[in-house]
């Protein structure tokens, strides 16, 4: 019997949207495509949601894999405000799931940063049970710890979970441990699913 629903954050609850983000700061296609492959697209960006880095050593890690671009890198990451945004439907999906008496938790990989200068899209966070930011535990997914620590801090059996995800490999990694898993594309599709389940 499912029990429990989980959350991925961005592109599930939220809207991760870093590309039409660096539109809005004015960088043109080229510029976005030098910047994603220096910081979003590389693997530097896991170390942002890891949580270990600082902001400073982020950045110096970004200017190192393209130091022509170092001045536009510091434009698009020292604040990254509407990088992510709010999706309406994240509180009335959580309420609806909460009366029909699930648990409602979230999990995901998030940076510091962007918990700091994003948190107004964070608005949902004080109807659910609780959940895990990567940042805060050191550990990210896919990685099965971070699962594993989610399920023994809120007493949560795998089985009775579904965990939801836009990142096939997430979803996948949550399946091995025993959680039944849904990949995201739409609200629609996602719901359909979980009714399904429940």
């Amino acid at each position: 019997m499912i029990r429990n629903i989980i959350f991925d954050i961005g592109n599930v609850l939220t809207d991760f949207r870093w590309k039409d983000f660096l539109q809005d700061k004015g960088f043109d296609e080229p510029m976005i495509r030098r910047i994603a492959r220096a910081s979003v697209e590389s693997p530097v960006w896991n170390e942002m949601d890891r949580g270990e880095w600082d902001m400073e050593r982020l950045m110096a890690e970004f200017v190192k894999l393209d130091p022509g671009i170092e001045r536009e890198l510091h434009t698009a990451y020292d604040n990254i405000t509407g990088m992510v945004t709010k999706r309406d439907y994240a509180i009335p999906w959580i309420r609806e799931l909460k009366e029909k008496g699930c648990g409602v938790y979230y999990l995901s990989n998030f940076a510091e940063k962007a918990y700091e200068d994003c948190r107004e899209a964070l608005d949902f966070i004080p109807y659910t049970d609780g959940g895990i930011l990567s940042y805060r535990d050191k550990l990210i997914k896919p990685d099965e710890k971070i699962y594993l620590l989610l399920l023994s801090q809120f007493g949560l059996k795998a089985e009775e979970c579904v965990f939801l995800d836009d990142t096939p490999r997430n979803v996948e990694a949550a399946q091995k441990l025993g959680l039944h898993g849904i990949c995201f594309r739409t609200k629609e599709q996602a719901q359909a699913e979980l009714d399904g389940l429940l």
